[in-house]
């Protein structure tokens, strides 16, 4: 930092970041209990993820462009207003829908506070200064994301899961004064007037495509098992092609838009930038398997495993420890060999972790295998996200840094949801063929009785087993629900590591692309 005056914005803006990044994360560990308490299905427990980020992704670009108009200080100061209110909702909501919505509304203060907060660091900070103000930024989001599940855990173990959400408050009060006293108004006028339709069509076409996805296993994939037909088939497939259709008409509305000179929502140039355009895509293909993988390890460390919550997060606790040891290597790395090698590294570990704990699981996993699989992990977590987004700003001037933040974190969260909807839904797929599967190979209960199992251990996400458990009369059922869900849970692992390594291929293309354009000098 160039004074002890700059510390104090950054650590701010920081803390804020890191509040909203926990909030991704921290009701992986409470799902379970939530599930319980407020009685809702797998697919409401979805969407209480899903519902967060989907906002947070749909809005982010919004939210980019309007600080950079009308204050980056300002929307971010709104932002923290709204996350607070809404975090509020949540801890008082009395059923599913209530807190879906006050997730949702959480995801809008969450979108105005992400894309100012680092464009006002960008705007800020200059050289080797902006460099480590990234570097803190960066290892802030891998080291939340994995204290969202602990801070989770020892609130519902401790207090109660509302606590989850309640704890919010007093943060978002210390972060608004914090920013208010020591945060500068930063702001670029020269944009014109605002694409509201093209906002309009992103949001909806991502909300199609997510919709879809989620709800594939309640309507049918492609047979209708329930709600609306079109033309003999499940409104699944139809929902998702139309999602594509309206992101497909809303890339070419803007493309022609920018020809003629027009205001666009997206400015495409920023991805005439390789530097931000392979970033990109390499932070949206590895927090598809990221944060899918985080949403879904708690419940089988806590139906099978029979982990309490407090254990569960602080199994997590053990991915924002990997996250935060691999800062201080990652500086060291970086320095010798470049942040596109640092990236490759991080995204390798991060395979590495994930596949070994796909490896591992099993109904009576040693604690230790976990731990050391986390530990890995999160080392790749921090090693990763501290570079990608170094590497995404580096050559974006300063007044379209909004934007590009905005676009950037757009890439991550659209990630978080697709994780969420793809592995989410692979996992409790598997879980219900494999708890029939199991059931039929038993031959002890009816067809009739079979189905009813199966949908009271999908739609509770596995938290029936507790109870199967405690019955001496239900152990065969209970036998053929642990080892489903212990199935499931592996091949999610599984699953995720071939997105992660999608990532690491991404990287490889980045870093040529990003040499090339190197003077003769720099390239070794």
């Amino acid at each position: 930092m160039r004074s002890g005056d700059e510390k104090k914005p950054l650590f701010f803006l920081a803390l804020g970041v890191a509040m909203i990044i926990v909030d991704s994360t921290i009701v992986n560990v409470a799902m379970p209990t939530i599930i319980k308490n407020l009685n809702i299905s797998s697919i409401q427990a979805q969407w209480v993820q899903v519902i967060y980020t989907l906002v947070f992704a749909s809005t982010l670009l919004i939210f980019g462009r309007l600080a950079d108009q009308i204050g980056r200080k300002k929307i971010f100061a709104f932002g923290i207003s709204v996350f607070g209110v809404a975090s509020v909702g949540a801890m008082m909501a009395n059923s599913g829908d209530t807190l879906i919505f006050s997730r949702a509304i959480q995801g809008l203060g969450a979108a105005m506070m992400l894309p100012s907060s680092l464009s006002i660091i960008n705007a800020s900070f200059t050289g080797e200064d902006r460099r480590k103000a990234f570097a803190i930024w960066g290892s802030v989001i891998g080291g939340a994301a994995a204290l969202g599940p602990f801070i989770g855990g020892w609130m519902i173990t401790s207090f109660s899961w509302r606590w989850a959400f309640g704890i919010n408050l007093p943060f978002a009060v210390l972060v608004a004064i914090g920013v208010l006293l020591y945060v500068n108004e930063s702001v670029t006028r020269d944009f014109g007037k605002f694409d509201f339709l093209g906002s309009l069509l992103v949001a909806t076409g991502f909300a199609a495509i997510i919709f879809g996805l989620i709800e594939g296993r309640s309507y049918g994939w492609w047979n209708p098992l329930s709600g609306p037909k079109i033309l003999g088939l499940s409104i699944v497939p139809v929902v998702i092609f139309l999602g594509l259709l309206i992101i497909y008409i809303f890339v070419q509305r803007e493309r022609a838009r920018s020809r003629s000179q027009k205001p666009t929502y997206v400015d495409f140039s920023i991805f005439g930038i390789r530097s931000f355009r392979y970033a990109s895509i390499a932070s949206l293909i590895v927090s598809l398997g990221e944060y899918g993988l985080l949403f879904l390890l708690p419940y089988w460390l806590q139906n099978v495993l029979g982990y309490s919550g407090l254990k569960t997060g602080s199994l997590f606790l053990v991915l924002a420890l990997g996250s935060f040891s691999a800062s201080a290597a990652g500086r060291h790395l970086m320095a010798k060999r470049g942040s596109v090698a640092t990236l490759k590294t991080g995204i390798a570990l991060e395979i590495l972790g994930v596949c070994a704990l796909g490896l591992v699981i099993s109904p009576h996993t040693n604690v230790w295998l976990i731990i050391f699989t986390l530990f890995i992990y999160g080392m790749g977590i921090g090693l990763a996200t501290t570079q990608v987004t170094s590497i995404a700003l580096r050559d974006v001037p300063t007044h379209k840094s909004g934007q590009a933040s905005a676009l950037s974190s757009t890439m991550r969260q659209l990630g978080f949801a697709l994780g969420i909807a793809i592995l989410g839904s692979s996992f409790f797929g598997l879980l219900g063929s494999g708890v029939s599967d199991r059931l039929q190979d038993q031959g002890k209960l009816s067809m009739q009785a079979r189905q009813v199992l199966v949908h009271e251990v999908v739609t509770s996400a596995g938290t029936i087993i507790p109870e199967l458990r405690s019955s001496s009369s239900t152990q065969s059922e209970a036998g053929a629900a642990i080892g489903a869900l212990t199935s499931s849970s592996k091949w999610s692992a599984l699953i995720a590591t071939i997105f992660l390594c999608f990532g690491w291929f991404a990287t490889r293309l980045m870093g040529r692309r990003i040499r090339s354009e190197l003077p003769p000098r720099q390239i070794s």
